[in-house]
């Protein structure tokens, strides 16, 4: 079979399993047909600096609702109108039960398809939808999936230091907080920290650009002394990870996985952009350096030759920025056929929703890797009932049907967006002559 016909295969097929099908049809048979009457839009900050999205769609059956998550921090508006304007009045009058039909029908009726806005439009309504039928059967969303497969799902820890010292430390606090997974990151800036120049130092052009300044090469000859360090402290043991964010040219993305194979990273996150995925091929030739892609993709197509062609270890893509769990799941049984691993990315501005939605597809596919930890204060808690804890480096969901969490208004509403500045873009590095660095 060729690559194509199996991919549009897998696209055709059912998302339920066949026995969870028979046992939604029997708990709902004499019920009347489900549609959707309306919807809400719910955005709010959490009480911090969150842009949350949230799509709430009612049904014909009194007290019965979805809620689905559209989080974009960088388009935020864009997301809303698409939610308000768009997606939202089509929607009333269709039939809740067809996922897949809708899923389908709203992905071409915008005929120009893909795209951050319409993906994310599309995952608020494809996960509102999973969360009315799992409410309506009482079955939770990956009992709809078919099942656990495993008893919780690990989650990797955030740790960083600004030197070789803060950086060991952090991954010992990790450790000693139960996780087993933890990515470290290093020095000053963030994505890119151990490979820039601090502002003002360097040659740079005459009244040019003077802030920190971002270098290839001392990047690739920096952070393999950082895991090399952090692995003759707390040996190897603990499985680590790194996150390039893309900032790499191919020549130094094969250089540095190259370097990184002796310290056994559990994988290395997108050491290419995605416009430069063709040297993956190359990667592959010179390392064993395990390979997670795709945070920034925004269709599963993208991520065809580099399954299918066994490029990569991981897939990184977000619920919400593919369309919700539906796509999520097609995803995950492509890496299964393949033997690559989800490793879905939720954590920084996610939201409990969006992490929840990642979480039912994770704990019912055999494919799951690792998901990204994310933690939310009180607060959060309070206005979205259900969200998911983190214990010991395990994710537990509540259990409940649906995805299991409820989103309260009265406390979202006390919590509006506040001012985006400049338009919500995100923060790009640059090069000692001025030039973008691709996040």
């Amino acid at each position: 079979m060729r690559r194509r016909d199996l991919y549009q295969s897998l696209l055709a097929a059912p998302a339920m399993s066949a026995l969870s099908g028979q046992v939604y049809a029997q708990r709902t048979t004499a019920l009347p047909p489900l549609k959707i009457t309306g919807f809400k839009v719910i955005a709010t900050s959490g009480g911090r600096n969150y842009r949350w999205i949230f799509l709430k769609l009612l049904t014909s059956e009194p007290g019965l609702y979805g809620i689905g998550t559209a989080g974009n921090h960088f388009q935020t508006h864009a997301v809303i109108t698409a939610l308000e304007k768009h997606l939202g009045p089509w929607l009333i009058g269709k039939e809740a039960d067809r996922i897949e039909d809708l899923w389908q029908s709203a992905h071409y009726r915008t005929y120009w398809r893909n795209g951050p806005v319409n993906n994310n439009a599309l995952a608020a309504m494809d996960v509102a939808l999973w969360d009315i039928k799992g409410k309506r059967a009482g079955m939770p969303v990956y009992d709809l999936l078919g099942g656990k497969a495993r008893d919780a799902v690990p989650c990797y820890d955030h740790a960083a230091g600004r030197d070789m010292e803060s950086a060991v430390e952090s991954v010992r606090k990790s450790i000693e907080n139960g996780f087993r997974h933890i990515r470290v990151q290093y020095g000053e800036g963030g994505y890119g920290g151990g490979g820039f120049i601090p502002a003002g130092q360097g040659n740079r052009p005459e009244g040019g650009y003077q802030g920190l300044a971002f270098d290839e090469e001392m990047y690739v000859d920096t952070i393999p002394k950082v895991f090399d360090y952090v692995r003759s402290k707390v040996g190897f043991g603990p499985k680590l990870l790194h996150d390039v964010h893309s900032h790499l040219s191919g020549i130094n993305a094969v250089e540095l996985s190259r370097r990184l194979q002796p310290y056994q990273l559990f994988f290395l996150e997108d050491v290419l952009a995605p416009e430069l995925i063709q040297w993956y091929r190359q990667i592959r030739q010179a390392a064993t350096t395990p390979q997670a892609v795709g945070e920034v993709f925004s269709h599963p197509y993208e991520y065809l030759p580099l399954i299918t062609e066994r490029l990569i270890d991981y897939v990184r893509c977000r619920v919400s920025a593919i369309g919700g769990i539906t796509q999520a799941r097609k995803v995950a049984t492509l890496c299964e056929l393949f033997g690559v691993k989800t490793a879905f990315q939720e954590g920084g501005e996610n939201d409990p929703v969006n992490q929840l939605a990642a979480y039912h597809v994770d704990i019912s596919s055999t494919a799951f890797g690792i998901q990204e930890e994310n933690g939310f204060p009180p607060l959060v808690h309070e206005m979205l009932p259900g969200t998911a804890q983190i214990r010991k480096g395990y994710l537990y969901g509540s259990g409940k049907p649906g995805l299991g969490v409820d989103l309260n208004e009265q406390v979202a509403a006390k919590y509006p967006l506040g001012e985006i500045k400049d338009g919500g873009a995100y923060r790009t590095d640059r090069t000692l002559e001025g030039a973008v660095v691709r996040p």
